[in-house]
């Protein structure tokens, strides 16, 4: 049920965690100096102030520093779940107790529940949307049309939202501008890459405790997430297969060193399956058709659709939870297989997400992106924009300062040459 506090609105799992979620994001903080330098700022400038911001994402320990940053800089903002299976409670309790912020999160919601969210955040009436893959988005422009006229912009963190919005305004009914913070290169290059990399490890050693040594693991797809994915399985001793529809990509994976083949020939010889594609059906049915007893299946996509499980759950006799966040199927003819964190992102639902450190750059691109869009929001169209390479390059300037790394600058000679076309050989 929907509580009020202070005159603020909430739905979350239990208000009494919230001391607990207060160290963990203070233990977050440690690894996010970008944004501290950002808050720094923010708190002088106040450049959202009497703005309007309607939150969608995951609800983590990294998002409510993120939040907090948001605060400083004078929003009100609302923060809803973009998963039902990857909140925190406790942070979601800390942000209400101690940041007196209306959040709309519970790990384990309904899809009723989750969408009740999403509607309470857009009563905020907001200027500003910050989505994960696009659910906020969609429902204010289904749902909650007349409240569009508010929107200067928003701005979207992962590869499936980024893809939802490119066919929407394509389409022609992308209502306002969006920046594609997941496409900023201080996102996809660390976030995706080493941030899904080890965080899908992660949730995938939470949910079975099995060992990935010696074992044949495969990764549908090898964009970033997946690069990451295969990265890390391989150095925890994995034998990695990749299934690819990209040439190139499909090349990139040979030139690193994995096996490629099509997946109805992986589906017969792996023991782990990931997918991390922003596509449906990625683990199909005649997959599963031809899967060894035993074989594991894991998503890190953004939506549950990456492995085709009402496929699987028809082809089953019976399922049973053996494990906090993995599901046994039983099929006809005996084989067993299993399913970690219902198929949902398995980063999140069977683990903490990404590491604080690579979120640091990733919600750094969040709030520069936003207050870009609250600048110029009035001089673009409903479109999806990249994050300006001087925001990528500040994030990156910052990421070295707090790491105490120094580069080199071009001295006048250099960068004057740089610009003459007329030096070459012989010159």
């Amino acid at each position: 049920m929907t509580t009020a506090t202070k005159e603020r609105q909430y739905d979350i799992a239990d208000i009494n965690l919230a001391e607990r979620g207060r160290f963990r994001m203070q233990w977050a903080a440690k690894e996010m100096p970008v944004l501290d330098l950002i808050e720094e700022r923010f708190k002088k400038e106040r450049p959202f102030k009497g703005i309007r911001m309607a939150a969608a994402m995951h609800v983590t320990a990294e998002t409510a520093n993120l939040m907090r940053v948001l605060l400083a800089g004078g929003a009100e903002v609302a923060l809803a779940a973009s998963n039902p299976l990857s909140t925190q409670d406790d942070i979601a309790a800390a942000l209400v107790a101690y940041y007196e912020m209306p959040v709309y999160a519970i790990k384990g919601e309904t899809t009723d529940q989750y969408n009740s969210h999403l509607n309470s955040v857009l009563d905020i009436k907001p200027h500003i949307t910050m989505d994960d893959g696009m659910d906020l988005v969609a429902m204010l422009h289904t749902q909650r049309a007349n409240l569009l006229e508010n929107v200067v912009g928003g701005t979207e963190e992962t590869t499936t939202g980024v893809i939802r919005l490119r066919a929407m305004a394509a389409a022609g009914k992308l209502a306002f501008p969006v920046i594609a913070v997941n496409d900023a290169q201080t996102k996809h290059f660390f976030d995706n890459r080493y941030g899904t990399g080890q965080s899908t490890i992660d949730g995938i050693i939470r949910s079975t405790n099995i060992l990935l040594a010696g074992k044949n693991f495969v990764v549908g797809g090898y964009g970033w997430c997946s690069k990451g994915i295969a990265m890390r399985a391989r150095g925890m001793g994995a034998n990695v297969i990749v299934t690819e529809v990209e040439p190139l990509k499909a090349l990139e994976a040979v030139m690193d060193g994995f096996r490629v083949m099509p997946m109805l020939e992986a589906a017969k010889i792996g023991h782990i399956f990931c997918s991390a594609t922003g596509d449906i059906h990625v683990v199909d049915s005649n997959h599963m058709a031809v899967m060894q007893d035993g074989a594991i299946l894991a998503n890190s996509g953004h939506f549950d659709v990456e492995i085709n499980l009402k496929a699987l759950e028809k082809m089953s006799t019976k399922i049973t939870r053996v494990r906090d966040f993995l599901d046994e199927y039983t099929l006809e003819d005996g084989r067993r297989l299993y399913v970690a964190g219902e198929g949902r992102l398995v980063n999140l639902a069977a683990a903490e997400g990404h590491p604080s450190a690579v979120m640091d750059m990733s919600f750094a691109n969040q709030a520069l992106a936003a207050e870009y869009m609250l600048k110029h929001g009035s001089e673009l169209k409903g479109q999806v924009y990249d994050v300006p390479e001087a925001i990528d390059q500040e994030i990156a300037r910052l990421k070295l300062k707090a790491m105490g790394v120094e580069i080199d600058v071009l001295t006048p000679e250099q960068q004057s040459y740089l610009n003459e076309w007329s030096l070459g050989t012989g010159h």
